[in-house]
């Protein structure tokens, strides 16, 4: 971890609130759930996957994936957020390995490849993407599965834009709040295909994620209208050009060698 990279501990609370206790968190997991249970589909359904959820956080999708029966490792720098993920998995009756370190220097702690590597959300908040993806591709199975979502810089313009906030345009979405839930490193997504393709991984599929939600401009609608927002989402969250102004971008990707 360099000292750019950024950890929640002092802010786990809201995260949980503002991340998982909204429309936007609710489309966020639907979609996230429906890709990996395509990536999930591809294994016998009797063989348990070992998986690692790498920046984590509070463990919402390892506790649903140890749930299936699944070995789950979950690493995160924040001792706050792994302490609440041991707490729900305690109430769950399931069993997941807390790991406290930064992505970077899993090796220190463990010698293992998984047949699926999680990484979330993160990639937005640290200061060398491509050493944090290499870190992911260490840990991967030569024929397991990356699944990589990412906050789109595209994305942020284009609201920023309609916002009419022209003033943060021109500072170039610099943050005026250093410990703030918005992105440090909001990411190009041609950037992080470039990035994949130079460590060798082949782009399965890419999804987007809230593609319509944070444009709504009668925000009451996504409580309203929840389910048609919703089936709008899944219907869309693959096809262009709405994928590349979703607010976020799932990446399912494998090595090259095994695609």
């Amino acid at each position: 971890m360099t000292i750019q990279d950024r950890n929640f501990d002092d802010i786990s609370n809201k995260f949980a609130q503002n991340i998982y206790g909204t429309t936007k968190g609710k489309i966020r997991e639907a979609i996230v759930w429906q890709t990996l249970e395509k990536i999930l589909a591809t294994y016998p359904s009797d063989k348990p996957l070992t998986i690692l959820d790498a920046g984590g956080g509070q463990g919402q999708i390892a506790l649903r994936l140890a749930n299936l029966g699944h070995k789950v490792t979950l690493c995160d720098i924040s001792e706050q957020m792994l302490e609440q993920a041991k707490q729900k998995a305690q109430a769950e009756k399931v069993c997941i390995n807390c790991l406290c370190c930064p992505i970077q220097q899993l090796d220190n702690l463990i010698n293992k490849q998984f047949d699926l590597v999680i990484c979330h959300a993160v990639l937005e908040w640290v200061a060398e993407p491509i050493e944090l993806i290499n870190s992911l591709k260490k840990h991967l199975k030569s024929d397991g599965y990356l699944s990589l979502m990412f906050y789109n810089y595209h994305a942020l313009l284009f609201k920023t834009v309609t916002l009419g906030n022209f003033g943060y345009i021109q500072s170039g979405l610099a943050k005026r709040k250093k410990k703030t839930l918005s992105p440090d490193f909001p990411r190009v997504p041609n950037d992080v295909y470039h990035w994949l393709t130079q460590l060798d991984f082949n782009i399965l599929q890419k999804t987007g994620i809230r593609i319509f939600h944070d444009y709504l401009t009668n925000k009451s609608k996504a409580e309203t209208h929840f389910e048609q927002l919703l089936e709008l989402e899944q219907k869309y969250c693959q096809t262009e050009p709405y994928l590349n102004l979703a607010r976020y971008i799932l990446v399912t990707a494998k090595n090259k060698i095994n695609s």
